[in-house]
């Protein structure tokens, strides 16, 4: 799910300011950075950037969604120095040299939807993990395990 934004050559992101109104721009440049976080490159967000700084709540969606049918929800941290930063910077100046990021924007994935058209429409996506644990190592996390849920983004 999440190595289909990389391979898309745009996603659109969905913003809203503290007023609650909607602003919807295509992204050139985002890649995943783990199964929780995607590295979005503020490059000519001008109201979009605003809106994140005023309210970190944030959606994307795959350009071609009969290749990728998901929209990832969450809250972003924008970056304007650090790792993070330097990461996007390099990154926007090899695709295009002239390109001046104002800031890595960072967002958390906290929930995914199904937009594939039907029944599933608009339906929350919900994950299980496979944990592989040596023989050795099985009896102490045995009793953690049981008692614990989790929720991972494939």
């Amino acid at each position: 799910m999440m190595d289909s934004i990389e391979k898309s050559n745009i996603v659109f992101l969905a913003t809203a300011n503290k007023e609650d109104y909607p602003n919807v721009v295509p992204i050139g440049l985002a890649r995943p950075l783990d199964n929780e976080k995607v590295l979005l490159v503020a490059n000519f967000m001008n109201k979009t950037y605003e809106n994140l700084k005023e309210n970190p709540k944030a959606a994307i969606v795959v350009a071609d969604v009969t290749k990728c049918p998901y929209q990832f929800k969450g809250k972003v941290e924008i970056h304007e120095s650090g790792k993070y930063f330097d990461d996007a910077v390099e990154w926007a100046k090899s695709v295009m040299a002239q390109l001046n990021p104002k800031g890595a924007v960072l967002l958390k994935v906290e929930e995914i939807y199904s937009v594939q058209p039907g029944p599933d429409a608009g339906k929350k996506i919900e994950w299980t993990v496979r944990l592989t644990i040596k023989e050795k190592d099985m009896k102490s996390y045995d009793d953690n395990i049981r008692s614990t849920t989790f929720l991972l983004w494939p």
